[in-house]
């Protein structure tokens, strides 16, 4: 059952997850269409992030019942809160949405305040985007020995706050294999090697659902953006082709339209023109 009181069919608990560290690797990955979670799902990706704004869960809501099988993370945007009160509220809207646990960009108290709710906690380490002006921008973090040891410290402080997990972001390969070999969290890889314990990757990189350049740290293994660039031509086309025939007449013809019953346009013609009442 989730902490939203729902009996659920997941391929996976928190501590299924927790269980598995260090004896295999999962797969993640983030849809942003229920078209894309539906294809994971069906796929056999082990877990997913969703996007999550508590103010509106309705995306979300729309996720979880297209993917109703996986383990699946809510991920509340770092603005969307402002205190540790506010932390909690938005974690059960996430858990009576349907989360099965949600992701953060929140510093050790919040954290520590949904665990202790008994709300299931991942955090995120490295390369946190919308904090990288801390980091010097949106690039790899932890080649130095202080980035190095900052990074650790603070996956301990998630740890000791009572996270379940983290997601570690563009850092060193070895580096990621070191620490996570060192911290009961399970750690989520997104561009930082094979040594964590689930690889992630965004699904509109997997897909290829845009034009280069990509990520270094992403793989394309098909071509989406091609393939919706050549049905935005055949759009085109198809409009053009439209407006055409509706100009030379073409469009409608004798298999478009119906028909009046014979002998129903005189009966018209005569009510009409000759002021007959019915």
């Amino acid at each position: 059952m989730t902490l939203g009181g729902q009996y659920a069919t997941r391929n996976h608990t928190v501590k299924h997850l927790q269980d598995l560290k260090g004896k295999t690797v999962l797969t993640e990955t983030m849809p942003f269409t229920t078209s894309e979670a539906r294809a994971a799902e069906e796929a056999g990706i082990d877990t997913l992030k969703v996007k999550f704004d508590p103010g509106n869960p309705a995306d979300a809501i729309a996720m979880r019942k297209a993917a109703p099988h996986t383990f699946m993370t809510f991920c509340i945007g770092l603005t969307k809160i402002a205190t540790a009160e506010e932390a909690v509220r938005a974690g059960y809207i996430a858990m009576e949405a349907g989360a099965d646990g949600i992701m953060c960009q929140w510093g050790p108290e919040f954290i520590r305040t949904c665990s202790r709710a008994g709300i299931p906690v991942q955090a995120h380490a490295g390369l946190v985007p919308r904090l990288s002006t801390w980091t010097g921008g949106l690039r790899a973090v932890g080649k130095t020995i202080e980035e190095a040891m900052w990074i650790f410290e603070q996956i301990q402080s998630f740890e000791e706050a009572g996270a379940w997990a983290v997601e570690v972001e563009v850092v060193p390969a070895q580096l990621l294999a070191e620490i996570s070999s060192r911290t009961r969290l399970v750690t989520s890889s997104i561009g930082a090697g094979s040594g964590g314990d689930i690889q992630f990757m965004f699904a509109e990189d997997i897909l290829g659902n845009h034009a280069p350049p990509y990520p270094r740290h992403t793989k394309q293994y098909r071509n989406l953006y091609k393939m919706e660039q050549a049905m935005q031509v055949e759009r085109v086309e198809g409009f053009r082709e439209y407006i055409d025939d509706v100009k030379s007449g073409q469009f409608p013809g004798p298999k478009h339209i119906v028909n009046a019953p014979e002998g129903l346009v005189d009966q018209f013609l005569a009510a009409v023109d000759g002021n007959k009442d019915f």
